[in-house]
């Protein structure tokens, strides 16, 4: 966990993590993954880059593209903005740290090879982050 923003009310690295492996499947329990935290200038110019948007958004996945003779768990990077995600859960009204955590969880997924591009697969990928998140003892965060 790499903190790059000023942010205040960033959850403490052992949540971050607890929240991550949450949502790792038993084929990647020893997976790596790098998570930093931005503000939003960096997601800014991250967004941009690597998806053609200009403007912020709450969080990135990026899976490791690794060649096939490098035997590493590294699964890939993730980077959310403290502030869009503090401010996303203001205006949904929704805690801080559950809302905080599905982002992480809904990262973690992308990173595993999920996606919710068409309905049938957001459906998927949202059933399996609710799952997630009440193990954690979060609220589903698509009904609060």
């Amino acid at each position: 966990v790499d903190c790059a923003s000023s942010a205040a009310a960033i959850p403490a690295a052992r949540s971050i993590r607890t929240w991550v492996r949450a949502a790792l499947d038993s084929d990647h329990a020893d997976a790596e993954i790098c998570v930093r935290i931005v503000d939003e200038a960096e997601m800014r110019d991250l967004n941009a880059r690597y998806r053609s948007r200009d403007c912020t958004t709450n969080v990135l996945s990026f899976p490791a593209e690794l060649p096939p003779a490098v035997d590493v768990p590294l699964l890939g990077d993730i980077v959310v903005c403290a502030p869009v995600v503090a401010r996303e859960a203001a205006e949904q009204h929704k805690p801080a740290r559950a809302h905080w955590a599905h982002m992480l969880v809904h990262a973690t997924l992308h990173l595993l090879g999920h996606d919710h591009e068409r309905a049938r697969e957001a459906a998927r990928m949202e059933a399996l982050e609710t799952r997630i998140l009440a193990t954690l003892k979060f609220p589903d965060p698509y009904r609060m």
